[in-house]
């Protein structure tokens, strides 16, 4: 019996559902019903809307500014002593009794760097005083005989060679007195030497003097670099010959991370036949910290010219190479592979690849792709043309 009530509702419950569904849809084409529609507000960020693209990103853009730089040589060079004094012994069989100095001392011209034993020669200083004192006695008795035989001449009571050779023996008397008085200044002379000084002022570089050694005559006892003045040594390409004079300007940089400014003081007048380079002698300052054998690279500036520069960071680097985005029409950004030339400070040169009145993105181009839209956005009204811009950049999905 329920079985049957059952069956019997089924078919009825279809067909009611039927007749609903069949008025619904009559309503629904009629307009009676509509879909209900979202107003989106002129207020909300295109960005959260579109879910398939990036976040905007907001830069600022510049252009490329000209001006005016230092055309500069780079070049390679040994430091070396501008002239550098050997000190040498001008006596010899004698000992070093002090030494005064050492490597690296500062010493001024006529200062005492060492001294040598002075007993010998005050000995022979003696005795050439001894010397003359004969000389000197020998000398008075030949006079005295030569006055005698001119008082006796007249007379005859002498003869004329025993006269003459009163005469020789008084200048013979003469001449020993004068070798003896030169023997004591040339022992006089050998007693300065026994004071070893600087031949001029500077900073002593080499000490081979050893303390109680016997030096010989012309031994090297010191080197000294005069005036501590030192100078770089840089090898220029001969091609740059035509530009460089006297007096410029140059900028060092040691191996120690110090910069030295100096300036030309000579240029060599033949080329180095093995390297085809031309030897450019700069000179340092003496207070700088360069110091003679170490090897530097450096800049001489041979005058100014014009250059084309952007901040470092509108530069993007990708795959080795250097590129900046330009915006261009409709505010679609452009990759442009660029060549760098000199760097001053924040600022890089660039030798191609744009042109001056270029609108680059300043900041930012990391998040770019070649063909990214655009949309500038300025927080000023209207700014002007000579002042940077803001954009907003939206990514292409």
């Amino acid at each position: 019996m329920n079985n049957k009530r059952s069956k019997s509702i089924i078919p009825k419950l279809i067909i009611a559902l039927l007749v609903i569904a069949g008025i619904a849809a009559a309503l629904y084409f009629s307009g009676v019903i509509k879909p209900k529609t979202t107003v989106k507000s002129p207020f909300v960020s295109t960005a959260t809307t579109l879910t398939a693209e990036k976040a905007a990103l907001t830069v600022t853009t510049i252009t490329p500014q000209i001006e005016k730089w230092d055309t500069q040589i780079s070049a390679t060079g040994a430091l070396a002593p501008w002239q550098e004094a050997i000190v040498s012994s001008e006596i010899g069989g004698v000992r070093v009794t002090e030494l005064l100095v050492d490597i690296g001392s500062y010493v001024k011209q006529g200062q005492v760097l060492a001294r040598l034993s002075k007993d010998a020669i005050l000995a022979d200083i003696a005795q050439s005083q001894a010397a003359i004192a004969q000389a000197k006695a020998n000398l008075a008795d030949a006079k005295n005989n030569v006055a005698r035989a001119d008082r006796l001449k007249a007379s005859g009571a002498l003869p004329m060679q025993q006269i003459e050779q009163m005469y020789t023996s008084a200048a013979v008397a003469e001449a020993n007195l004068n070798a003896a008085q030169a023997g004591l200044e040339s022992q006089q002379i050998r007693l300065k030497h026994t004071t070893i000084t600087a031949v001029d002022s500077g900073i002593i570089t080499s000490r081979t003097a050893t303390l109680g050694a016997v030096v010989q005559t012309g031994s090297e006892m010191f080197r000294l670099l005069r005036q501590g003045r030192v100078e770089w040594l840089a090898d220029v390409p001969a091609q740059y010959l035509s530009s460089l004079q006297v007096g410029q300007s140059a900028t060092v940089l040691l191996p120690t991370g110090a910069t030295v400014n100096g300036t030309i003081r000579k240029i060599a007048p033949s080329l180095n036949s093995n390297t085809r380079t031309n030897t450019v002698y700069v000179a340092l300052p003496t207070d700088s910290p360069a110091r003679p054998g170490m090897f530097a690279q450096g800049q001489i500036q041979i005058g100014e010219a014009q250059a084309l520069t952007i901040p470092q960071s509108a530069l993007v680097l990708r795959d080795g190479n250097s590129y900046v985005f330009e915006v261009g029409d409709n505010n679609i950004v452009q990759q442009r592979l660029v060549k760098t030339g000199r760097r001053q400070d924040d600022r890089v040169e660039i030798m191609d690849g744009i042109q001056p009145s270029a609108k680059l993105v300043a900041t930012g181009g990391a998040f770019l792709n070649e063909g990214d839209k655009v949309q500038l956005a300025s927080a000023n009204p209207t700014p002007p043309a000579s002042v940077t811009t803001t954009t907003t950049i939206e990514a292409k999905p």
